[in-house]
């Protein structure tokens, strides 16, 4: 087996019509690889190392082990990029399919794979629907994809606390439980999380709990964190805009994505057709997932299942939250053999 160590990354640029920087990460090991490309999508507001924690063995690892020519996208929602007002629209019409298209460049292959996570799930969903990325053969799709369920106080805080907030803030940001606010609203709402949410002492953990969700914690169990990979997330949050909070609270309220910037690639309701993709799916989630909802992946998996019975699957590992799927410390034992065998049975 490989380590991080033994590995290399190959930083690709990507031309993005509207000129925001994003990238990819080919990450080779000492073998050249046997298997074809796949393609990780993190999630808001963090950024490519989301998939190599501290870990005894990341994801990251176990692809390049078993042979897969492993491409990171770093797309407008990381927090490597600079400060911008994205949409999940954007993120489907102008990142995601030109990704994938590089992809396909670089390596020469017919069709590629791809895991997403979160609201690079919900975003890259959006450009399959739309028949943006015919490429892509497979995809794991952990934790939300086409279906946004929340819990109900995550839902009030979506409908009541987001729409004066963004009058006021342009941005959330978790950095600011450990490193302070900038002015008096965010001091005020960072001074709620860190004393409504005892259970830890790691402000990123708290402020991103009441972010992203309505948990102690919100994005994973404690439980399945390492003392190390916890004080690691410290360092792997970012801002995120208030544009993506006002989308997501439309789609959770119209129970499943919906676009807004008008764009002509998207249809305005993305279950009102069929999916306009070949792609088999995979849904993963944890049980305790306290983002979204266990049944947001349950009634995708559904709507699939209805336009394509008995192609796509869908996995719920008891005890897992949000992240830890990836970054739990038996994610390795837990979630990496389902990956992997989702992955293996299109290869």
């Amino acid at each position: 087996m490989t380590t991080a160590a033994a590995h290399t990354d190959e930083l690709i640029a990507l031309d993005v019509a509207d000129g925001v920087p994003c990238n990819l990460i080919r990450v080779r090991g000492p073998k050249e690889p046997t298997k074809g490309p796949v393609l990780l999508v993190h999630g808001v507001g963090v950024r490519t190392e989301i998939w190599r924690p501290p870990t005894p063995r990341t994801l990251i690892e176990a692809l390049v082990d078993e042979g897969y020519d492993v491409f990171m996208e770093t797309w407008r929602a990381s927090m490597d990029v600079p400060n911008n007002t994205w949409t999940l629209d954007q993120g489907a019409v102008l990142d995601h399919p030109v990704a994938v298209k590089k992809v396909v460049e670089l390596t020469g292959a017919d069709s590629i794979q791809a895991i997403t996570h979160c609201q690079g799930s919900t975003s890259f969903m959006m450009a399959a629907c739309a028949g943006l990325v015919p490429e892509v053969r497979t995809v794991v799709a952990s934790a939300v994809s086409l279906h946004p369920v929340v819990t109900k106080v995550a839902k009030l805080k979506l409908d009541y606390i987001v729409p004066p907030v963004s009058r006021l803030l342009g941005y959330l940001d978790p950095r600011w439980g450990e490193r302070g606010a900038p002015w008096l609203l965010p001091k005020a709402l960072t001074a709620y999380c860190k004393l409504s949410r005892r259970a830890c002492d790691n402000g990123v953990c708290k402020v991103s709990s009441f972010m992203f969700g309505a948990g102690n914690p919100t994005l994973w169990t404690h439980e399945q964190l390492s003392p190390a990979t916890h004080e690691w997330t410290k360092g792997e949050f970012g801002p995120a805009p208030l544009t993506f909070f006002k989308q997501i609270a439309q789609c959770v309220r119209a129970g499943h994505l919906v676009s807004v910037e008008g764009r002509p690639e998207l249809p305005e309701s993305f279950v009102a057709q069929a999916p306009l993709t070949d792609a088999r799916f995979s849904f993963i989630t944890g049980g305790r997932n306290n983002c979204f909802l266990p049944e947001s992946q349950m009634r995708t998996f559904e709507w699939f299942e209805k336009h394509d019975p008995g192609r796509h699957t869908m996995h719920i590992v008891p005890g897992y939250g949000h992240l830890d799927v990836f970054v739990g410390e038996h994610a390795g034992r837990d979630w990496h053999p389902i990956i992997l065998g989702e992955l293996a049975r299109d290869a």
